[in-house]
């Protein structure tokens, strides 16, 4: 008798050259008894064969949107269903345009479209089809409606170009399914808190100071923790994203708010602070819109320190998660101002990133990090998106608190 499957994937399966290491991934997820029932698009099937794809994954493979047999026998929304995690690889900027614009034209785009469950999408193409505005907008639009990424890679590419735009090793894709499936348990009954996006400080009724944040790292984090299984709160700034599937989510707008909304999780066995909260707020916020009066300067604005939720959160007490998270946002000297603010704030951890504006990290899709920890352990992880970032955030949380009883 077979195994129980531990995970059911739905694999699409696009065309590019990159479709060949779509074999390899459904050999290491059977590997792991995960399931895989896969469709491959028209394009596809000129790099791997329908054979090919059902002899590894054990299962037929779906090809046409008005197939007879296959609508008897395994509807397309059943089959966008059953799954409990779509995968796409590869994601061509042909496919990631049409979930960009909500079109359903072929077996693959009408799953897609018709699907409730999580969506992970490996994308790969030529680097100048990876940067092109076109989609690096379709990117945007399929971030804000929820969807995650992992890669694409920098490197050499079949075309004979070098640049971003290669899919994922299927190990790194394995690794982001394993945490969206809960593949390792650990983190189930455990309690999270997760902080993110900006902190809005008024000044006056249409003013504020703030941070630059798109709360992209956050909400990430927090998916990949419910992912795994933990019960997650995100307290998150203002930001133009979903909420991230299976979170609780309290939205807040100042820091003093957002302190008082992580406060009420607590007890929390994991908190992880990627919030960027403004370090000041103006000490009284005028009650009318300030006016602009020629001749009389600018008002003066008298400014007063935030509450430090990271270092509150680390403090010492009944009430301190078991495993407390920082982020320092950088400019200059990374490491010495990163070893600094772990001793200084009393976290566990402390992920630092370099957010000098050529690096493009506010607002962007990547991110590069050192994992700081206070036992003077250092990680240089290699420039990631802030999927695949997320992953290995969660992945080293599990392992930190291993299987013991919350």
């Amino acid at each position: 008798m077979g195994r129980t499957p531990s995970g059911r994937i739905l694999l699409i399966i696009s065309g590019g050259i990159a479709a060949y290491k779509s074999l390899e991934l459904i050999r290491r997820l059977r590997d792991r008894d995960i399931a895989v029932r896969a469709v491959l698009t028209r394009a596809g099937a000129q790099f791997v064969t329908p054979l090919a794809v059902a002899s590894l994954a054990g299962d037929k493979v779906y090809e046409e949107l008005f197939s007879l047999t296959d609508e008897a026998e395994m509807g397309h929304i059943r089959l966008s269903r059953e799954a409990d995690l779509v995968v796409v690889a590869p994601a061509t900027a042909d496919l990631m345009a049409k979930m960009a614009g909500g079109h359903a034209d072929d077996l693959a785009s009408t799953a897609l479209l018709a699907t409730d469950k999580p969506v992970l999408l490996a994308p790969a193409m030529n680097p100048e089809m990876w940067q092109h505005p076109a989609t690096q907008r379709n990117v945007e639009r399929l971030h804000r409606d929820g969807v995650s990424m992992v890669g694409p890679a920098a490197g050499d590419m079949a075309c004979g170009e070098v640049g971003t735009g290669r899919m994922a090793e299927p190990e790194t894709i394995l690794e982001a399914i394993l945490v969206r499936l809960g593949g390792s348990g650990t983190l189930a009954a455990r309690r999270a808190v997760v902080t993110s996006g900006p902190t809005h400080e008024p000044i006056d009724p249409v003013r504020y100071i703030a941070n630059r944040s798109s709360g992209r790292q956050g909400h990430a984090i927090a998916a990949a923790l419910a992912a795994a299984g933990a019960d997650v709160t995100l307290v998150t700034g203002p930001v133009n994203l979903a909420t991230p599937p299976g979170v609780t989510t309290v939205q807040v707008e100042t820091a003093r708010e957002m302190l008082e909304a992580v406060q009420t999780t607590l007890p929390a066995d994991i908190a992880v602070c990627a919030a960027a909260v403004a370090d000041w707020r103006p000490e009284q916020a005028a009650s009318g819109k300030l006016k602009k009066t020629d001749g009389t300067g600018a008002p003066l604005v008298s400014l007063t320190t935030n509450p430090d939720i990271l270092k509150t959160l680390a403090a010492p007490g009944p009430q301190r998660p078991r495993l407390v998270v920082g982020f320092a946002a950088e400019t200059d000297d990374l490491d010495a101002n990163a070893r600094a603010k772990l001793a200084r704030k009393g976290c566990d951890w402390l992920l630092a990133n370099d957010v000098s504006p050529a690096t493009g990290t506010f607002g962007g899709a990547r991110n590069t990090v050192t994992l700081y920890r206070q036992d003077g352990g250092r990680e240089t992880w290699p420039e990631l998106d802030k999927t695949a970032v997320a992953d290995r955030l969660v992945a080293s949380i599990a392992a930190e608190l291993g299987t013991a009883t919350p």
